[in-house]
């Protein structure tokens, strides 16, 4: 009896925590898509923005 109670409050914890994660839509720790370089933030990385095969 306390294993099933045990159980579904166990399964009831991941399926909130996947559900909120989802809808919060934390960032994920490392970028899987390379960001757009604009003009400035070419120049805060030290990038010279008018060189145009550094910058997509």
């Amino acid at each position: 009896m306390i294993g099933k109670i045990l159980l579904v409050s166990i399964l009831l914890v991941a399926a909130s925590f996947l559900l909120i994660r989802r809808i919060v839509k934390l960032p994920s720790r490392y970028e899987r898509k390379p960001q757009e370089l604009s003009a400035w933030s070419a120049l805060d990385r030290g990038i010279d923005p008018t060189d145009v095969s550094e910058v997509p």
